[in-house]
């Protein structure tokens, strides 16, 4: 008979194991920064840590879970969607996890985080990262929870080399570019996400990421080389456990935000009418918004006829900048669009949250291809379009930002570089 196997969170809500979990101490300094990460050395994953995930190990294996075992990340603004976030990848076993966000809690914030309740004393004016730590420590004890409560935008970038993995959420479009610059000037992946209302967007700049595919050996011999603009086979070998199965290493090239987020589709969609006509009008009004607090560095208040007319007039320059058909670019829309923008839907963040932490995890583990490059999810669809954006012409991956000599210098010493 198989011995009763149980999920990290059966295990983290009262059970024998758990009891006997040592918690870590969440480190904090008195100004609010939160000291690097210390990375763990990767000695193998302990008898009990195999009882704890054992179900996740089943599904991505031992390999893998040791990875995740050893990741730092960054989770940046404490929101709905970062809940979410949060809540996977420290159920996921994760080593750390560091919540930088300077923000206090809101009303609203009580109405869309359930890491935050009322009882027994009110958390408003808390700060929202330090108000749910104690909920997302509870979810894992063995993850070690870090708190930063100052402005991202005021970190260095040698800020981020302590880190796997940087998310970005509900943050605007310049504050995004500058997050993503100081990651690729340290060589670290990064993600960016937000959601507004029915709406929402994930994106991933993982520079070049290396991935090996498990899959039964064709008669015809898999060639090395491009698969596609993004993506290449660098190698193939034989599985030492089956002569029948083949491990395939591929290699996929990311753009920048700055970059990705005004490159057009990719061709082959803009040779088919059809596919052009079901891109969905929403990757247009995200392109528009970017644009909008790039141009005013604010969100366009719909209440407002002026900042009103000038969105409508970017959303369609957008649009018609994407290639796409004038008719699929309503009124309705752009009107709901508008009204979603800046809120939160819990089913909406839990769908967002969920499939980028999943790819997190796919990426840590190293054995399933990560997503290539935008995710743009339209609630009143029902559906999440994928969309590879790059630039037509020119380098990917690590040749899209060259790091100079002097960058290494400030980088190393921590000073602020001006990314303007």
């Amino acid at each position: 008979m198989e011995p009763q196997t149980s999920t990290p969170a059966d295990n983290l809500n009262g059970t024998e194991n758990a009891q006997s979990l040592t918690v870590p101490v969440m480190q904090e300094n008195t100004n609010g920064s939160v000291p690097a990460p210390t990375s763990t050395t990767p000695n193998g994953i302990s008898a009990d840590e195999i009882a704890l995930y054992d179900r996740q190990i089943r599904l991505w294996g031992l390999k893998a879970q040791e990875s995740i075992r050893n990741a730092n990340i960054l989770l940046i603004t404490m929101k709905a969607l970062a809940n979410e976030i949060a809540k996977n990848l420290v159920l996921a076993g994760i080593n750390s996890l560091t919540i930088c966000d300077h923000s206090p809690v809101t009303p609203a914030d009580l109405t869309s985080q359930f890491f935050l309740s009322a009882e027994p004393s009110s958390p408003i004016n808390t700060n929202r990262a330090i108000a749910a730590s104690t909920a997302i420590q509870r979810l894992n004890p063995r993850v070690t929870i870090n708190i930063d409560t100052v402005d991202i935008r005021l970190k260095p970038p040698s800020y981020f080399s302590a880190f796997d993995i940087v998310i970005a959420t509900d943050l605007d479009a310049p504050t995004l570019n500058l997050i993503n610059t100081a990651t690729r000037l340290n060589n670290r992946k990064f993600y960016a996400a937000g959601s507004h209302g029915m709406f929402g967007f994930l994106f991933s700049d993982l520079i070049e990421h290396d991935f090996i595919i498990s899959r039964n050996v064709s008669n015809i011999p898999t060639a090395i080389g491009p698969e596609s603009p993004t993506r290449s086979i660098i190698s193939c070998s034989p599985s030492p456990n089956d002569p029948k199965v083949e491990l395939v290493t591929k290699r996929e090239l990311f753009s920048t935000w700055l970059l990705a987020s005004s490159s057009p589709l990719p061709s082959e969609m803009l040779k088919s009418p059809r596919r052009r006509k079901v891109v969905t009008p929403i990757l247009s009004c995200l392109r528009a918004l970017w644009e909008f607090e790039n141009q005013f560095g604010c969100q366009p208040n719909p209440n407002d006829k002026a900042q009103l007319a000038q969105f409508t007039i970017m959303c369609g320059e957008q649009h018609k900048a994407l290639g796409l058909p004038a008719e699929t670019l309503r009124s309705e829309t752009l009107r709901a669009f508008l009204m979603n923008i800046g809120r939160e839907i819990s089913p909406v963040t839990a769908v967002l949250g969920g499939q980028l932490a999943q790819d997190v995890i796919n990426v840590l583990g190293r054995t399933q291809q990560p997503i290539q490059n935008f995710v743009v999810f339209d609630g009143e669809r029902m559906e999440a379009g994928v969309y590879a954006l790059h630039p037509k012409e020119g380098e990917l991956g690590r040749g899209l930002l060259p790091i100079s000599g002097g960058q290494q210098q400030q980088i190393q010493k921590g000073d602020v570089i001006d990314f303007d």
